[in-house]
């Protein structure tokens, strides 16, 4: 009789899915299919649903991390058939070919299909955050923290559909991107997953590549549901070290670091993943406030909410705010996590649906979360088909992919600093090339890279080219005298590579950081390795002019090393095509266009951000980085007049308009990065000294002018006062850009 209540069961569901996918698309169609489904399903397989597990609990130990992983497809099963598993997620160790990924993905489905009642497909998830990096073949992109050099919209959101297209592709629907936390602590290690510094600057690019992953001009069967993260305030630890606690005081926490988020729920962001430590002493896995009445209530935000690792455990074993494993998933679900990424046992499933029979956790919450599952993978057309699909393979790896990718990395190189116009290089100089960065392709790309660290150098594309390679081929082996110089932290041949600059015109400098992510980037010092700056000390005796490369993930001090270089090029982590942009640079086939996206600290201490406070530039205090937010150079010279505002008082009601002129006076082609920055001068609660507002990249030939126009509104004035609320208080403004000011008054119209 079981049996035959299982299969009309059964044929029920399919019948009800069938009749889905004539249904006209809709918010109102997805909530109704999914409460039909909701409605049969037990409570082992609502949990099951919820609980996200790693791939390496069903498969086989992998001898190489060259060998194609292999599905133990009995412990498959047999977790399909106990667990109900609704989501996997991670790599199995390494990057896997996409024929490899369409095996695993396949193996996973048919299991969902066969061993469990209503064939509730699996959700994939993966960390493709810079291209589809656990794709052997993929389109490696520039990390997030060097496109956002760019303050190219268009470019963030080409690499967002790339991403999304290749990602879908590998038979995976979810990508855990993009990193939202604001970049103003640069010890943090994942700095280079953020846009930067700046409130505005993140949320623009943010919302970009969200739109981008989800709703790719490219088409919806290659579009995947993005995540934002890590919510929220993860980004700003104390001490800089990852995963420790942050002190964030409510009018920042409220100002700085949530505005991106917000944006990425108005632009449709599906899913998000959590802050895996804690704010003023609350574990955010924990916090009610923060995750339900915040996000849920107060920003309608109606996707689903996953752990990070392992962090609804930690709980108990690391916060220490949950005297037992079952006090920390009751937290956790009542706090409002809906996926428990656990990620290697089924602690989760077990002790949740105990809570829920003892009445400890209601049956309503478990379908909220199981509701906002379900919603995701209807919206990614999961139910439509949930196997790879072999017609988007003519969208991997495309030639048209890489030459976006190459003009990306282009536009993320920043030229610093350039003495009397050092550069660009004359192909036919001889060059010494040297440093720890040169001659490897991991020190392009960072972390998240083919693995988790980024730093298996054996296991990147031999095609593509290192720096010094890239050098090579621009002006032939004959003219490039390599020398290594210094390993990340130890001295080689220093004095040797002394020697042997003399038989050269000019000195590059690769300098940088060894590939990390998360934890095991954590530093003491921001200062950069002592041999590194030794090396670049050292070759300046020489007398040959000194260009330094940095590949770093965040902005590592370099004290004597900057004074000693003739020129500066930030590369940061340019991807897999930064070898050849870096030399396109070097050498003016690209005049470079990048700005910096945070303020580069001159000391390892007492950095500021650029919107910083009055106070903090009285009497002695002092913003004075290396290098201001902002700040690039170009071969060309491009000059603004005629700044113009269309009135002198606003009141709020429609738009301030705001014009300025740019005419490029050099002799050669170049993009620029025009940016407009608000300063409110007298407020009631203390204002930042200038704000990012609005941005715009253009392009201008040799003896080109155009005029540049943005629009202001009353809410780029706002603020949260002495009552904690938003408010936006009559006085004068400043707008500037690039040094022009104008003054205008607000009076708000009651």
């Amino acid at each position: 009789m079981k049996y035959f209540l299982r299969i009309f069961v059964s044929i029920l569901v399919l019948s009800f899915i069938a009749g889905c996918d004539n249904m006209p698309p809709g918010k109102d169609n997805i909530d109704e299919k999914a409460d039909q489904l909701l409605e049969q399903m037990t409570l082992e397989e609502k949990v099951g649903q919820m609980t996200q597990i790693t791939l390496l609990e069903i498969t086989k130990e992998r001898e190489n991390d060259s060998d194609p992983l292999v599905i133990d497809e009995k412990k498959l099963e047999e977790v399909m058939a106990k667990y109900h598993i609704g989501s996997f997620f991670d790599n199995g160790g390494a990057a896997n070919s996409i024929e490899n990924w369409h095996e695993i993905i396949t193996k996973i489905q048919d299991a969902s299909k066969n061993n469990t009642r209503l064939n509730i497909p699996v959700m994939y998830g993966i960390d493709a955050i810079h291209g589809a990096n656990y794709t052997l073949g993929a389109t490696i992109f520039p990390q997030s923290i060097a496109l956002a050099a760019t303050r190219n919209r268009d470019l963030v959101r080409k690499g967002a559909e790339i991403t999304a297209a290749e990602t879908r592709a590998s038979g995976i629907p979810w990508n855990f991107n993009p990193v939202l936390g604001m970049g103003r602590n640069p010890y943090w290690p994942r700095f280079f997953e953020t846009f930067g510094e700046d409130v505005y600057l993140t949320s623009e690019l943010g919302r970009e590549y969200i739109e981008g992953s989800q709703n790719s001009s490219l088409g919806k069967e290659y579009s995947v549901a993005a995540c934002m993260k890590h919510f929220l305030g993860y980004s700003f630890p104390l001490n800089g070290k990852d995963r420790t606690p942050a002190l964030i005081p409510d009018r920042t926490l409220r100002e700085i670091f949530l505005p991106p988020y917000e944006e990425a729920v108005k632009a449709g962001v599906m899913t998000v993943m959590l802050n895996s430590s804690e704010i003023n002493g609350i574990p955010v896995h924990s916090d009610y406030n923060i995750l339900t009445v915040l996000l849920k209530k107060k920003m309608d935000f109606r996707g689903l909410v996953v752990s990070d690792w392992q962090d609804i455990i930690r709980l108990h074993t690391r916060d220490r705010v949950a005297d037992t494993p079952e006090e920390a998933v009751r937290m956790a679900v009542m706090a409002g996590v809906d996926m428990s990424m656990v990620p290697n046992n089924y602690s989760f499933f077990e002790i949740l649906v105990k809570l829920v029979n003892d009445g400890v956790v209601p049956v309503e919450r478990i379908n909220d979360a199981v509701r906002r599952i379900l919603r995701v993978k209807l919206e990614t057309g999961l139910f439509e088909n949930p196997y790879p699909d072999k017609d988007l393979l003519k969208m991997f790896a495309t030639e048209e992919s890489e030459q976006i990718n190459l003009e990306a990395a282009r536009e993320t190189i920043t030229l610093l600093k350039n003495r009397d116009e050092i550069l660009p290089l004359n192909k036919k100089n001889k060059v010494l090339v040297t440093g720890p960065t040169a001659d490897k392709l991991m020190v392009l790309n960072g972390g998240w890279t083919i693995t988790w660290q980024g730093n298996r150098e054996d296991l990147y594309p031999a095609e593509k080219k290192t720096v010094l390679e890239a050098i090579q081929d621009k002006i032939g082996k004959s003219n490039v005298i390599f020398s290594k110089g210094t390993d990340f932290n130890k001295e080689i041949n220093i004095s040797s590579t002394v020697r042997k600059a003399s038989g050269a015109d000019y000195i590059i400098v690769c300098l940088g950081e060894s590939p990390y992510c998360e934890t095991p980037g954590n530093i003491n010092d921001l200062t950069l390795e002592a041999p590194q700056i030794k090396l670049v000390n050292e070759l300046k005796k020489t007398g040959k002019p000194v260009i330094t490369v940095l590949l770093e993930g965040r902005p590592r001090v370099l004290k004597s090393a900057a004074e000693n270089s003739d020129a500066i090029i930030m590369g940061y982590l340019p991807g897999l095509e930064g070898g050849r942009a870096i030399a396109d640079v070097i050498f003016g086939d690209y005049n470079p266009s990048g700005i910096l996206p945070f303020s580069y600290p001159k000391h390892p201490a007492g950095f500021t951000c650029y919107d910083y406070k009055p106070i903090e530039s009285y009497e002695q205090n002092q913003y004075e980085p290396l290098f201001p937010l902002g700040h690039g150079l170009s071969y060309t010279e491009f000059e603004y007049s005629g700044l113009t505002l269309s009135d002198t008082v606003f009141t709020g009601k429609g738009l301030l308009s705001v014009s300025v002129n740019v005419k490029n006076r050099g002799i050669r082609e170049g993009k620029t990065a025009v940016e407009l920055y608000i300063t409110d001068i007298y407020g009631s609660v203390s204002r930042p000294v200038k704000q990012l507002k609005r941005f715009e990249k253009i392009s201008l030939k040799s003896g080109e002018e155009k005029e540049v126009k943005f629009t202001v509104n009353k809410e780029d004035l706002k603020f949260i006062g002495r009552k904690s609320s938003w408010i936006t208080e009559p006085g004068e403004f400043i707008i500037e850009i690039k040094g022009l000011k104008k003054k205008f008054t607000f009076k708000s119209e009651k």
